[in-house]
């Protein structure tokens, strides 16, 4: 299953600025955020948690950062 990361994008750059600075934060490289933003990696526990905190999301808010999931486009025969 692949998630839609396109929210949490907007909000790192809106919160943040960059997905650099975003990473240093989340004391992780630029390149294991960039594996976790294009689904080949899963974000841990800890890691929303934090990513969370960082961002000020609210709590009832989490599944529409993390958790929606991408829809696939489907071509009709």
């Amino acid at each position: 299953m692949t998630f839609d990361y396109s929210k949490l994008r907007g909000k790192i750059r809106e919160m943040v600025g960059t997905e650099g600075k975003f990473a240093k934060f989340m004391d992780m490289s630029t390149t294991s955020l960039s594996e976790k933003l294009n689904n080949k990696v899963e974000f841990t526990q800890k890691e929303i948690e934090k990513a969370v905190e960082l961002l000020k999301i609210p709590k009832e808010e989490i599944s529409v950062y993390f958790f929606t999931v991408k829809v696939q486009n489907a071509e009709l025969l």
